[in-house]
């Protein structure tokens, strides 16, 4: 997980970890339709060139922990994923039609947390020690 990723101008570690849940918790994500999930997701990633470092498919809610490149936008990346999976798991299953006539298989919203090799403090630290004085947003060579 230490491992940075390479882009034509840029080096990055972002990882993030994303949830969201069908609407009203239905659990629907069983069997077929979880395992179409999971590949709907994977084939969405790798377009977006966004790795899957772990994911979980629960009856009623998706976990994944990926790592995106800085391009990607987290809401962009959420939008897709669930716009993409609902289309097309809607479309492929009757059974989810009916039990989601309004064309809306997740629920509005997601959860999105950061995750890095180091801490805030470590980062707060570390910019205190490049020798400035003024306050939290200090400029070098300024007196």
């Amino acid at each position: 997980m230490s491992e940075y990723r390479h882009g034509s101008h840029s080096v990055f570690a972002i990882h993030l970890h994303l949830v969201w849940i069908t609407k009203y918790r239905k659990p629907v994500l069983v069997g077929d339709v979880a395992f179409q999930t999971r590949e709907l997701i994977r084939e969405i990633c790798r377009s977006e060139s966004v790795e899957i470092m772990k994911g979980h498919i629960s009856k009623d809610h998706v976990h994944l922990f990926v790592s995106v490149p800085p391009q990607v936008t987290i809401s962009r990346l959420a939008q897709r994923l669930k716009d993409k999976s609902s289309h097309k798991l809607l479309h492929s299953f009757e059974s989810l039609r009916r039990q989601y006539w309004g064309r809306h298989l997740w629920a509005r919203g997601y959860f999105c947390c950061s995750s890095g090799n180091v801490t805030d403090d470590v980062i707060k630290a570390y910019i205190e020690q490049q020798n400035h004085e003024d306050g939290d947003f200090k400029v070098e060579g300024a007196e």
